[in-house]
């Protein structure tokens, strides 16, 4: 059987998943890459992966895309890694730096901004332009909110806005899986967050960052009816950008 290429996202929010994988039996089956998140959806999307952990803004652009897993990378109000960072308050950001690496988080800032907060924003993609705030996510994120006057936490504004919890990325196909292989996949994924506390004595300790409190309680990984309902709602708001 050929193996099942896969591309995960490089950062800690996906390290229980990824070990998880590497401790399990269906191993043996998987060429895994780790990237950035704009890089997991392009591979998938050009077919050069069969399964990606993408954000999910990209799933509307992957050829016959499902989801194959019973979890994700989610949260349920404040994740601690995906913010809007600014020196001004809201009411005053006129023009927003966006992230190079991830569209499900600069299109959860613009429903944010146009939708929640009633700002019309100029966007800015040059990484050597100033702006009045910046998206920003992941590891990059840690440690950086005292730098700034104004943080604002994506999943906890979008629950403050909807109610719901957020899903910033999906274990999304392109093709049909095995249903054997899928169900031993997802029991990896649930094994490497059962063995959570192990993985967080392997990992080197980050004196700006709590991550014993970002992996087990601000990250929540299970795709619940809740989330797929927000999903469907942050996907529908996109198109109205």
């Amino acid at each position: 059987m050929n193996k099942i290429k896969i591309s995960a996202v490089s950062y800690t929010n996906t390290k229980p998943f990824i070990y998880g994988i590497k401790h399990s039996p269906i191993a043996g089956q998987i060429d895994l890459s780790l990237d950035i998140p704009a890089d997991c959806a392009s591979k998938l999307i050009s077919g050069k992966v069969d399964i990606g952990l993408i954000p999910v803004a990209e799933i509307p652009q992957v050829p016959n895309a499902s989801i194959v897993a019973d979890y994700c990378i989610g949260s349920v109000g404040a994740v601690n890694s995906v913010f809007i960072f600014s020196n001004l308050p809201v009411d005053q950001i006129r023009t927003l730096k966006l992230d190079s690496q991830s569209r499900t988080s600069n299109n959860l800032a613009r429903v944010l901004l146009k939708f929640h907060w009633k700002r019309e924003v100029e966007l800015v993609t040059d990484p050597d332009a100033s702006a009045d705030a910046i998206v920003l996510i992941g590891d990059r994120t840690f440690g950086k909110k005292a730098q700034y006057a104004c943080t604002y936490d994506m999943g906890q504004e979008w629950m403050n806005f909807t109610g719901l919890p957020f899903v910033y990325a999906a274990w999304v196909a392109n093709k049909t899986i095995p249903e054997d292989f899928i169900t031993g996949f997802n029991q990896a994924l649930k094994s490497g967050l059962d063995n959570r506390r192990i993985l967080l004595n392997e990992l080197p300790p980050d004196p700006h960052f709590d991550l014993e409190d970002y992996l087990l309680n601000k990250l929540d990984f299970e795709l619940t009816d809740k989330k797929r309902e927000a999903l469907d709602l942050f996907l529908s708001y996109i198109v109205r950008l």
